[in-house]
């Protein structure tokens, strides 16, 4: 039995179409195609325009179960289940985000998917890519430079040095940036006060960039974002800064899709990156909504398992943007399900039906959550050469006595040819028109209800608790007039609760609530619970120890 070779070397040895054939298949002319090489292209904000009469393809969400370190594969299923599409003679497209660096080189890996169902140039997509993040970046700490800067020219604006919320953004793991003290070393380099530094993928920037349709759009949401406060507690806004111009200059170039292909030549978008535990958790707007017009069907995921990606689909991105889910699919592994029924990650190999049986509740629990928005669901059992038939069967038949259906999948290893009979099902049930969608809370409800709907129905919290620090917060953005903002919550992605390592189905447990942010130009409110993080720190022993270029001058360790 040969060496199984690892995803890096599978994209090394694809065969890439020229960027423009990919174009030229979805009817995009070249003149409207920015090549970033060969095999990589932006497309123009003019022909997106052009597509706004089209009639709009089946969207489709593919999620999963709370991840674990055996691994679900759900960008993976996203790759695999277009390319499915798309054999069995349907129009599809795909749209996934783009990776952060601080995952590629901590412990997460990349975002391109795994191995015959991903995006190529695997290394480009996982690397720099088109610049876009660093775009993001660079708007973003021009902004907090330019504050500084006001701030040391007089403060005309009359900002309360103890109430400035804008802080700074890398895109990396550096749990030491967390908190910080500056400008230090006297009179010429500014006002000493505390501040810190997130992940670049958690800026509103990110987000903002995410959901706008278009430059204008982008202009005017980026004015919206709030920086700080005065004494008397009325807001500050980049537009008072002067800074939404040069900010939307220096994204004009990141707001256009980035347009690449799959192993298997079909196209795909991979635009916007936020993550789903800190952030919305979805790819851009303005990527989902051409792909729409291009395409009968388009295949997105979000980030992490239903109760954040999902979630934050459907009551943000869908509510703002105005999109109607067709079908959802849950993708799961045998493994992962063994492990949230107790099993070690060392025994993972062993067949274990009664812990298989054990972890379902985790499945169970987020098929029931998908449901209360009105989406049809089905569930891709993303298959290892471990999982044993009595455990794919044990999972078929817990997934039927909930009145859904699992199908087996194999599109990792056979690509396109081993996930057919999930693409056929997915075009049925789309097809069918069967989804209802809708939202789990309306708009006018107040923000803190809000919180503990998502908290009660989604992660079947017994309570949620914040101070009155917290609680006057929201009574504040609600006098400010932005009560009727979606919610974003900040959450482990290991768990329903706030417990990292409280696996299973979890009910009855506490959400506190430690602090709320309000990202006026994104349009939501963001409420951080338990221990989660806006700036990740690196593990133990991070990827980056294994990454490296070989005597040849490829790259080795990336994944």
């Amino acid at each position: 039995m040969g060496t199984v070779p690892s995803d890096i070397e599978i994209a090394r040895a694809a065969v890439k179409k020229p960027i423009f054939q990919i174009g030229e298949a979805l009817g995009i002319p070249a003149e409207d195609l920015v090549p970033y090489g060969h095999d990589k292209a932006k497309l123009s904000a003019r022909f997106i325009a052009a597509q706004a009469g089209r009639p709009d393809g089946k969207l489709i969400l593919v999620t999963a179960i709370n991840p674990t370190p055996a691994g679900e594969g759900k960008t993976t299923t996203t790759v695999g289940l277009g390319d499915g599409l798309n054999r069995i003679g349907k129009r599809a497209i795909i749209c996934v985000r783009e990776p952060s660096l601080g995952p590629c080189f901590g412990v997460k890996g990349g975002a391109a998917g795994g191995g015959y169902a991903q995006v190529v140039p695997m290394e480009d997509i996982n690397l720099h890519f088109t610049g876009d993040f660093h775009a993001i970046t660079s708007a973003h700490n021009l902004l907090a430079a330019m504050l500084d800067n006001h701030i040391y020219w007089g403060n005309a604006l009359d900002l309360d040095l103890r109430r400035i919320t804008w802080k700074r953004v890398m895109d990396m793991n550096d749990r030491a940036l967390r908190q910080i003290v500056g400008p230090l070393g006297g009179v010429s380099n500014g006002f000493p006060r505390e501040s810190g530094f997130d992940i670049t993928v958690a800026s509103e920037i990110m987000a903002i960039l995410c959901l706008s349709t278009d430059l204008q759009d982008l202009e005017q949401r980026l004015g919206a974002i709030i920086v700080g406060y005065r004494r008397d507690r009325t807001p500050v806004f980049a537009r008072d800064l002067k800074a939404d111009g040069a900010m939307a200059v220096l994204l004009k170039d990141a707001m256009q899709p980035n347009l690449v292909q799959t192993l298997e030549n079909n196209p795909a978008f991979v635009h916007g990156g936020p993550f789903a535990n800190i952030a919305h958790g979805c790819n851009s707007v303005v990527a989902t909504q051409t792909a729409l017009k291009l395409a009968d069907y388009v295949v997105t995921e979000a980030g992490f398992g239903a109760d954040l990606g999902a979630e934050k689909f459907f009551d943000i991105k869908c509510r703002k943007a105005g999109l109607s889910p067709a079908a959802a699919v849950i993708v799961a592994t045998v493994r992962a399900l063994k492990m949230n029924g107790g099993v070690a990650k060392a025994d993972l190999g062993a067949e274990n039906v009664d812990a298989l049986k054990r972890g379902c509740v985790n499945l169970g629990r987020h098929i029931e959550n998908l449901q209360k928005f009105g989406v049809p669901v089905v569930v891709a059992i993303n298959h290892f050469s471990s999982d044993t038939p009595q455990e794919v069967e044990a999972l078929k038949a817990y997934v039927a006595e909930l009145g859904v259906e699992a199908i087996l999948c194999r599109h990792w290893a056979e690509g396109s040819a081993g996930i057919e009979d999930l693409a056929r099902r997915v075009a049925e049930i789309a097809d069918g028109g069967t989804a209802d969608f809708k939202p789990l809370y309306p708009d006018h409800l107040p923000l803190m209800e809000k919180i503990e709907t998502v908290a009660r129905e989604i992660y079947r919290a017994g309570d949620v608790t914040a101070d009155a620090a917290v609680r006057e917060q929201l009574r504040r953005f609600e006098e400010e007039g932005y009560g009727h903002l979606p919610v974003c919550i900040a959450k482990t992605q290991y768990s329903f609760s706030t417990t990292p390592d409280l696996l299973g189905a979890p009910s009855g447990h506490v959400v506190p609530v430690r602090e709320v942010r309000l990202s006026a130009g994104a349009g939501f409110v963001v409420a951080i619970t338990g221990e989660i993080r806006t700036m990740p720190g690196l593990p133990r022993s991070p990827s980056a120890e294994r990454i490296a270029l070989n005597d040849a001058g490829y790259i080795e360790g990336l994944f």
